[in-house]
């Protein structure tokens, strides 16, 4: 309870002044944020098998690799039985869960093909959890895909500022819509989840902050967000990757202690920055992990920012990584279960979901 009591009180102006914290400081915030999750949560990891099935993207975001005006990248789309054959490695491999990715499009091949997939995995492997990532849509194709068998939708908002989110986007990509999808995923029933770009340009440690509260407000069920890394293929440059870094830890270890039982990823971009980049994001608070399950041949072609880790590696190798990597830090990996997200069911519980 003097838990409980003391997480309704943390006040955006505490966060503010401790954000930037490093040395003892930092230790002492990650390891409260730790025994947080470890008394709501759990101990476990839970695995979110990363399936990045297309690259090709509608939109023009000043900092993503795959943006449409970057002729770099080859373009692809996998074929449904790639995809099958990537799910039912993580269906070997214990992986309870899968995240199917792709670049942002709205077109009707796209949303009828993603509608199938996601229906033919639910039919062949039933226990299998399933987040999309798949951008913004209307209403009507969130049911589709809900109806089809996903669960989980992933929708990352960069930046919960509206100025801010104008300064990384173009004008063809508006602010409120992105926030009407969030809230209509919402009302579908899907766990939600979204995230925020750490150490863009042009943010404030006010604008962190507010991402932090914003994610408290809408009642999120998961949040993946991570460093700021550029890209050379894209506008948006520099930025100073050892406190994007840190900055990125000490954001998961306060939205642990804000919103003690949703569910945290370490994200891979972590890692990107620091060799145990994951396992400090575990000891920060979080407690997924996203192994990356996409063909070793599109790998190179899916790098939303420079330097991407693991994109040697194959699916068999990373298993053995990421599960040594989770027992270094002393938690247990937790194979064959879906990990859903407990705040989801409480606010189910409580009515705030249809």
């Amino acid at each position: 309870m003097v838990r409980e009591i003391y997480i309704s009180k943390i006040s955006r102006e505490e966060i503010i002044n401790n954000l930037l914290v490093g040395g003892r400081e930092q230790k002492e915030l990650h390891e409260r944020a730790s025994v947080i999750r470890d008394e709501n949560v759990s101990r476990n990891v839970y695995f979110r098998g990363l399936i990045e099935f297309s690259n090709i993207c509608k939109n023009d975001c000043y900092y993503c690799g795959i943006r449409k005006s970057n002729d770099k990248p080859e373009r692809y789309s996998m074929s449904k039985e790639e995809i099958l054959r990537a799910v039912k490695f993580c269906d070997r491999a214990g992986y309870g869960s899968i995240v199917l990715q792709s670049g942002e499009r709205n077109d009707v091949g796209f949303i009828n093909f993603v509608a199938e997939i996601v229906k033919e995995i639910k039919e062949k492997f039933p226990a299998m959890g399933m987040t999309l990532c798949v951008g913004e849509q209307n209403k009507a194709t969130y049911r589709r895909f809900f109806e089809a068998g996903a669960h989980r939708y992933l929708l990352r908002i960069e930046t919960s500022n509206e100025e801010h989110y104008k300064k990384l986007h173009p004008k063809e990509m508006n602010f409120k819509d992105r926030i009407k999808c969030l809230e209509n995923l919402k009302d579908m029933g899907f766990q939600l989840g979204t995230g925020v770009m750490i150490g863009s340009p042009f943010q404030t440690i006010e604008n962190l902050v507010d991402d932090l509260f914003f994610f408290k407000e809408m009642d999120v069920d998961m949040v993946g967000m991570g460093p700021f890394i550029s890209h050379q293929h894209t506008p948006l440059k520099g930025g100073d990757e050892t406190k994007n870094f840190n900055l990125s830890l000490n954001m998961i270890a306060y939205l642990r202690i804000l919103m003690p039982d949703i569910n945290i990823a370490a994200t891979t971009a972590l890692q990107a920055l620091h060799p145990r980049g994951r396992e400090l994001g575990l000891e920060a608070g979080a407690n997924v992990i996203m192994p990356l399950v996409t063909p070793k041949k599109y790998r190179e072609n899916y790098q939303l920012y420079d330097n991407k880790p693991c994109i040697e590696e194959s699916s068999d190798e990373c298993l053995v990584c990421i599960t040594e990597r989770i027992k270094s830090v002393g938690l247990k990996p937790k194979f064959g279960e879906k990990g859903d997200s407990l705040h989801y069911f409480r606010r189910v519980k409580n009515g705030c979901a249809d």
